[in-house]
Parts: structure tokens; C-alpha cells; sequence
């Protein structure tokens, strides 16, 4: 089944926006059309079979003045949002005859009737009030060209339309758009844009693509839409109004929030430069100081997510006053450990080699109130040089696991006001045994550092490295204060090994022979236990000098042995 949006211009002389989405939900393709003949020619591979063609433009209008029933009561509801409908009657020359959207549903042999159950079927839709509800906004987007909007703006709020629909990835139903390569083509037009021009060409087929994603969320969730008006009199069918959705209030300074968006926008690109940067310094402190961990991410905070927390309010008043400067996580960088203990740990790294700005400890804060709930650990550090600080989130991966899902349902709101309480009980009882598994790991860890290693059994492959298992009982007795390593760690220092013609723990030995392990970590002056790895890592260095630094395996942190090269020379000297 192929699922087709269409944002069909008001002559045929204009562009109309086409869209395709498959049966798995995934773009096919969104492009623009001419005339009905174009039209037609563009979507009748996609509508021979199964379909639902989800139409911008009115397919029924019956009524000789005024508005139609339909629109009356969807102004009711979205009018508030400024998503309000226009109306549509015979007195207008477009709906004289027979509409545009009827004519063409005719012609491909399309049921317009929203309560059909035939195979092909066309129904009418409306972008505004769907990205009202899809998106959770407080007013519709202002991406549409009128008077006294600026290109800036119209563009910003292009891209946090473009930002939102690709966030329906993680929707119920999911819409896939980032392989299409469409998509990447009018994203690209969007971002590179320097006139209004540039983005009215890709305004239609994105407008297309919320089209067809309101007639997938129509078949996969019918309950979950409301029809407006009727078949006999015009009809409009969109995703229903949340109750707990409310219309963004007043701003005390009108066009504050549009402006803030406007200069994050412009800002963004070097955000993103500037988070690499943080992102890098962020690994390199952590691997240098020995730190064990899962994973290091880093983003640039979306046009969508800025502009949405922009906009919040609470009490019909907005939280934020000046966004560009109170909204503080435009950098965001993640640490994922694997242990309870490590979090502190790196808390107190970050500490010691950045600017320390703010530091919260959301575990303890809800502990604090007597219930289990979202634990981990925020700070707020700066680099000299950086525009901007960014906001870190240190937590275990059992913290991360019951963050994300809790996120996750949250955020596609699919469970109902009744289900609530019942799920706040179940999240909160999951994140007491997900605190009791993580100290329990940490005491697992403290018990194996305490006991002696035992032989593994090892498989026989055809690998020439020294087996992880084997290299890393090894390590665990040579090195006994040292930290856990992560498992691909041994398998790739193991490859260091047989560059350096080492593929036995007996050649190992030999080489280490001469090697004051303890020196050499005395003179890395660690505050905190090295895993390992790196242990081994530091010893290797020490040993083999130049040559270790330029192993092929090496040559993406060059500079960083060669520095901690000097560092083992000046203990020597």
C-alpha cells in the first residue's frame, strides 16, 4: 500500500507538492508537479493498487457562501493555534465547477468518501492544524511567505518544520525520510537558501510529505484522527487535538521568540564546529585519564528542539525570557559509563580541567523527594575560546536505558490519561531496581578487582593476536589496581601487538621485561586508576619509543602518544 500526499496549488500554472511514502513508511519520493496531466502522471504508479491519497485542498464544497461546516468546527478547535482553515464555497470561482481535488481523485478513479473501506481511496486534509498536533506546537509554524515576515524567519522555520518530520522517525507510526533522497535535496535547499525563491521550492513538497504521513497515521491509528464535517456537505480529516495541548500564550515582547529562533539558526553552524571541539576534548580527557566508559556523544541542539523550548510556558506564562542565553544545553555532550561509581569520577574530571559552571546531581535531587525517578548527573563546563558552555549528562547505562524508554513513550504519546498513574508506578519501580542493579555492579566489580584471575578457556581460531580473554587475565594480573577496559579495547591493542611482532603473552613478557610499569605510571601522573589497556598502552610507548607512535594502528592519535612520549622522557631525565 502506497500512502500519497498531496499539496495542491490553487492554479495549474503553480507548483503542487508530491509525496510518496511506502507501506513500511518509508519516503519514496517528494517532488513537485504542474498541471493535473503532471499530476496524474506522477502518482498513478503509486495509486494502481492499495493506496490513500491524502489531498491539501478542498474535495467537497456544496455550500454557495460563508464557510463549510467543516471548517467552522475545525476553527473551533485549532483556531486558538492560528491553524484556523480558510472557508471554501461555489461563490468562489476555484469551487464553482467541480473542485480541483475532486476532479483529480475522479480521473485516478479514487473513493472520497473518509468513511469508505475501499482499497483506493482519496480523503481532504490540512497540513496546518496536523503539525499542530504531530509536533505538539503552541502555534502553527510561520513558514509560509506574507507580508512583514523577514527571510530569516521564514527560512528558521522551514528548517524546524524539516526537523520535526524527520523526528517522526521515532513516531507510532514511524516516517522514514533521511535515505530519500528527495529529502536530502530540499533539506540542502533549505539550509543553502538566499532568497524566498529557494524556499518556496521546497515549501510544497515538504507540506506533500505531512500530507501523507496524516493518511498513514489515518490507517495505522484510525482512532486517533477526527473528521471534521461530513461527505454529504465537505469534510476535513486530521490527527485529533490532545486535550492537554494548549495555544502558546502572548509574548510580552511580540516577535521575541521569532527573533531568538531567527539568530539560533544563523548561530547553529558554528555550534556544531564548536561541539566537535568539546566532543574531542571530552574523549581525550577521559582516555588520558584512564576512564573507563560505554560511549561519549555529542549533538548541536536541533532549530525544532530550540525553538520548542523557546516557546514553553507554564501557567500562560512564558519560561524563558531572553531564549538565547537562558536556553543553556545548545552544546550537549553525553557520557555513558558503565558503573555507578565512574559517574562521580568523571563528574569530578570534568571539574578539574574545564570551567565548572553549574553541577546537579538529578539522581539525588529526586532522592532528595522521596521517590525513585530520573537520575543522572548534569553539569555545565566551558572551554577558553568556545562561544558557548556545554551541558553534559554524565550517567550509567542502566540510567540510560530508563531515561531513553521513559523518553520515548513519553514522547509518542500513546498512553492515555487513564493508563498514567498506573505508568508513573511502573517507571518509578523500575528505576529503584535499576539503582539496585547498578550498586550491585559496582560491587561486582570490586569483588573481581579483589579476587584472584583465573584461566579462561580459550578457542582456537586462526587469528595470530594474542585472544582478549587470554590478554586480558594477563593484564588483570600484571596490572592488579588497574580499571576495567572496554572489550574491544584488548582485541585492538592485541593488533598493536602483532605489529610489533608480539603474538604470545611469553614474547609480551620478554618485551616488558625491561619496562618499570609503575614508573611509567607514576610519570602519566593519572588521578585516577588507569584501565588496563592503557596501561599496557603506556608500557609499549616506554618500550619501543618512535616506533610504537608510528604503528599504522597509532596514526590517528599521533600527537597525543608523542606528548605523553615527552612526558615518559622527562621522567627519565
Amino acid at each position: 500500500m502506497y500512502f500519497v500526499g498531496l499539496d495542491l496549488a490553487w492554479g495549474q500554472r503553480k507548483p503542487t507538492g508530491v509525496a510518496i511514502v511506502d507501506d513500511a513508511g518509508s519516503l519514496v519520493s517528494a517532488t513537485t508537479a504542474g498541471d493535473d496531466a503532471s499530476i496524474r502522471k506522477a502518482v498513478e504508479p503509486y495509486v494502481a493498487g492499495d493506496c490513500l491519497v491524502a489531498i491539501d485542498a478542498p474535495l467537497i464544497v456544496v455550500n454557495p457562501k460563508g464557510q463549510r461546516e467543516a471548517e467552522r468546527r475545525l476553527n473551533v478547535d485549532f483556531g486558538r493555534f492560528q491553524a484556523g482553515a480558510h472557508p471554501s464555497n461555489t461563490g468562489k470561482k476555484e469551487f464553482a465547477g467541480i473542485p480541483r481535488a475532486a476532479a483529480i481523485a475522479e480521473s485516478l478513479g479514487l473513493d472520497p468518501d473518509p468513511e469508505s473501506t475501499a482499497a483506493r481511496r482519496a480523503i481532504e486534509v490540512y497540513p496546518h492544524p496536523a503539525t499542530v498536533v504531530l509536533f505538539r506546537l503552541g502555534r502553527t509554524l510561520k513558514y509560509k511567505a506574507k507580508t512583514g515576515r523577514s527571510f530569516s524567519q521564514l527560512r528558521a522555520e522551514l528548517l524546524r518544520l524539516i526537523e520535526h518530520v524527520e523526528a517522526l522517525a521515532h513516531a507510532n507510526p514511524p516516517l522514514r525520510v533521511s535515505d530519500c533522497e528527495d529529502w536530502s535535496q530540499l533539506r540542502e535547499t533549505v539550509e543553502s537558501a538566499r532568497r524566498k525563491s529557494d524556499l518556496r521550492r521546497a515549501e510544497d513538497p515538504v507540506d506533500a510529505v505531512v500530507c501523507a504521513y496524516v493518511a498513514l497515521l489515518a490507517t495505522r491509528r484510525p482512532d486517533d484522527v477526527t473528521i471534521y464535517g461530513d461527505f454529504e456537505t465537505g469534510y476535513i480529516l486530521t490527527p485529533t487535538l490532545p486535550h492537554d495541548l494548549l495555544p502558546a500564550p502572548a509574548e510580552t515582547t511580540p516577535g521575541a521568540i521569532a527573533d531568538a529562533v531567527v539568530a539560533y539558526t544563523e548561530r547553529r553552524p558554528a555550534l556544531e564546529q564548536s561541539t566537535a571541539r568539546y566532543l574531542a576534548r571530552l574523549i581525550n580527557l577521559l582516555d588520558d585519564a584512564g576512564i573507563n566508559y560505554v560511549t561519549v556523544s555529542g549533538r548541536t541542539k536541533t532549530v525544532a528542539s530550540f525553538a520548542g523550548k523557546a516557546d514553553r510556558h507554564v501557567d500562560g506564562r512564558h519560561v524563558y525570557t531572553d531564549p538565547l542565553s537562558e536556553i543553556t544545553d545548545q552544546i550537549g555532550v553525553r557520557v555513558i559509563t558503565y558503573l555507578y561509581d565512574d559517574v562521580a569520577v568523571v563528574a569530578n574530571l570534568l571539574a578539574d580541567e574545564m570551567r565548572l559552571l553549574d553541577d546537579r546531581d538529578m539522581g539525588q535531587q529526586t532522592a532528595s523527594e522521596g521517590r525513585w525517578g530520573y537520575a543522572s548527573r548534569h553539569l555545565l563546563v566551558a572551554l577558553e575560546g568556545e562561544q558557548l558552555p556545554a551541558s553534559v549528562q554524565v550517567r550509567t547505562i542502566l540510567q540510560h536505558a530508563w531515561a531513553e524508554f521513559e523518553h520515548d513513550i513519553r514522547y509518542k504519546g500513546s498512553v492515555s490519561e487513564d493508563d498514567a498513574p498506573d505508568l508513573n508506578r511502573r517507571f518509578a519501580l523500575a528505576a529503584g531496581l535499576l539503582e539496585l542493579a547498578d550498586r550491585e555492579f559496582s560491587a561486582i566489580r570490586e569483588r573481581l578487582l579483589s579476587a584472584e584471575p583465573s584461566e579462561p578457556g580459550i578457542e582456537v581460531t586462526d587469528d595470530p593476536r594474542i585472544p582478549t580473554p587470554v590478554l586480558a587475565t594477563y593484564l588483570g594480573t600484571r596490572f592488579p589496581d588497574a580499571g576495567w577496559s572496554r572489550t574491544d579495547h584488548y582485541a585492538w591493542i592485541s593488533g598493536l601487538l602483532l605489529d610489533l611482532g608480539i603474538d604470545s603473552l611469553e614474547a609480551l613478557e620478554g618485551e616488558l621485561a625491561g619496562v618499570d610499569t609503575d614508573a611509567v605510571d607514576a610519570a602519566m601522573g593519572y588521578r585516577y586508576p588507569a584501565g588496563a589497556v592503557r596501561r599496557l598502552d603506556d608500557a609499549l610507548l616506554a618500550a619501543f619509543g618512535d616506533r610504537y607512535v608510528r604503528l599504522d594502528g597509532n596514526a590517528h592519535r599521533i600527537l597525543l602518544l608523542e606528548n605523553r612520549l615527552v612526558k615518559l622522557s622527562g621522567s627519565d631525565s
